[in-house]
């Protein structure tokens, strides 16, 4: 009776056990967990992680984050974003899953932030709720339009003879010290009030010279429609990596949001040697100036993604000038080459102009906008004719006659005006013109109407003509800007007042 009894207790508890196990629910998560063999110089070697992806954010420690770069058989490559001195052989790392983001939206623009999204201006934190992957793949070719609507920067030169079209990829290169950053940074405040959003992505730059520039778009109030992305010299190679991607997703956000945005990287000179520091480290076969040999590759798949967007997809555009800085002038060395061939032109700054006074230190010669005359305005396109064409040849005439030979008349009528022209295109930094005042100033150097007025004083003669007009003759400047054409009958007027403001000008400042 005993032993019955037994069995029935048993099976009661066996039952009730059985019931309670069946209405458990069991939560199992697993992770890929890998260990870091080796780390130096913000590069780990990891094993462990069979299944992590290309581009995937890893957790290290549970406080480090670090992108995966370098896929082999039994080990992965990866850089450290954050805190990168802190992370050491033997830690634990965890395969988030995710590609490497940041945030993104209309949020990010008047604020200053690191590669990684974060604020440094001490404004607070950014409330934004979208996030982007820093890389992605660009536009299809049919999800594309034409380039044909122009980028005003408000700098003559560029403006008449290297026109820049929204969704363009126009390269800055030349020396140091000539002007590069300058020139991009008037290009940004040149698109005040044109519906343009900027973003400045400073890469391996002196916080001074970023501080000078933040600055500088602050006073004259560009700041609230620029976000710069800053990724200074004292910053890890990894940053300094991601820092023109991170700011691309920002600018791509508003691309597809079907807004205008123009995106300046300064300088992708900079950008190729963080990445040739990361790659030795990860151990990759280095080629041409030890420069890995997806150099190339790094570029082209970063300035692809700017584009014209077509009305299918919201008629939104991205324009990119990335700068290049070269040695010596040598625009021929790895990196300047790549570029150039990746762009769609080229704004060479040359130093031996520069020393002498000409600025912007425009080559001409050597300059050139492969998307021409369709982003320019007709007024424009047709006022500075074969400007180009005339200062070309101007150049090489007057190497020419620095050996003192004798000159025919018609040589030295050629080297005059061709003087003329050059005086009239320099343009101090911070000095934008209008499309009216292009058109004016391009008026009176082509039709030869100052050829009376001294060279030396054809900078001065033409900037006080200009205020001049804006002064009493505003209505004439409206009505030019307005229509972006300078009329048979606007043009007769102009030379009038011309005629009067040059017996003004000489009879009260020359004696």
């Amino acid at each position: 009776m005993e032993s019955q009894s037994g069995k029935n207790e048993y099976k009661i508890i066996s039952e009730d056990f059985s019931e309670k196990l069946g209405k458990l629910s069991f939560d199992l998560k697993t992770d890929s967990v890998g260990r870091v063999d080796f780390y130096g110089d913000g590069v780990a070697k990891i094993s462990g992680l069979p299944s992590v992806k290309y581009g995937e954010l890893l957790d290290i420690d549970g406080c480090h984050r670090a992108i995966v770069l370098d896929l082999e058989e039994n080990s992965v490559g990866a850089i450290v974003l954050d805190d990168p001195q802190d992370v050491s052989a033997g830690m634990l790392v965890k395969s988030t899953g995710h590609i490497a983001e940041v945030p993104v939206g209309e949020e990010m623009f008047g604020r200053v932030v690191d590669p990684l999204g974060k604020p440094i201006d001490g404004l607070g934190e950014i409330k934004t709720s979208r996030f982007r992957a820093i890389e992605s793949a660009a536009p299809q070719i049919f999800d594309r339009a034409k380039v044909c609507e122009p980028l005003q920067t408000g700098i003559l030169a560029v403006d008449s003879m290297i026109p820049i079209g929204k969704g363009q990829r126009e390269l800055i290169i030349g020396d140091r010290q000539t002007g590069k950053t300058s020139m991009a940074t008037d290009i940004i405040l040149n698109q005040n009030g044109k519906n343009v959003y900027c973003i400045y992505v400073a890469i391996g730059q002196k916080s001074s010279s970023v501080s000078n520039i933040v600055h500088t778009l602050g006073r004259f109030g560009a700041l609230s429609y620029t976000c710069v992305v800053c990724s200074t010299a004292s910053d890890s190679a990894s940053l300094q990596y991601i820092a023109p991607f991170s700011a691309c997703a920002i600018a791509e956000e508003m691309m597809y949001a079907g807004k205008d945005v123009l995106i300046v990287y300064d300088d992708l000179s900079k950008h190729a040697v963080a990445y040739r520091t990361m790659s030795l480290l990860l151990k990759r076969p280095s080629g041409r100036e030890a420069y890995p040999g997806d150099i190339f590759y790094l570029h082209s798949r970063l300035l692809e993604r700017a584009a014209k967007l077509n009305a299918l997809h919201g008629g939104g555009s991205m324009t990119a000038i990335p700068i290049v800085e070269t040695l010596a002038g040598d625009i021929s060395a790895y990196v300047p080459t790549n570029v150039i061939s990746i762009t769609d032109g080229q704004i060479y700054l040359e130093s031996e102009l520069f020393n002498a006074g000409v600025r912007p230190a425009v080559n001409v010669g050597l300059s050139v906008s492969r998307v021409g005359g369709s982003a320019q305005f007709g007024g424009v396109r047709k006022a500075s004719g074969k400007l180009r064409l005339f200062l070309s040849q101007y150049r090489e005439l007057a190497v020419f006659a620095q050996f003192g030979s004798e000159l025919d008349d018609n040589t030295s009528e050629m080297l005059a005006k061709g003087a003329r022209i050059v005086e009239t295109l320099k343009q101090p930094v911070g000095l934008l013109y209008d499309v009216a005042h292009e058109l004016i100033i391009l008026h009176l150097a082509t039709k030869e109407l100052i050829n009376d007025v001294p060279v030396a004083k054809v900078t001065n003669f033409v900037r006080s003509f200009i205020d001049f007009l804006d002064t009493d003759k505003a209505d004439i400047v409206k009505e030019i800007s307005d229509s972006r054409e300078l009329s048979l009958e606007n043009g007769l007027l102009i030379e009038d007042e011309l005629k009067e403001f040059y017996d003004f000008y000489f009879g009260d400042n020359v004696k």
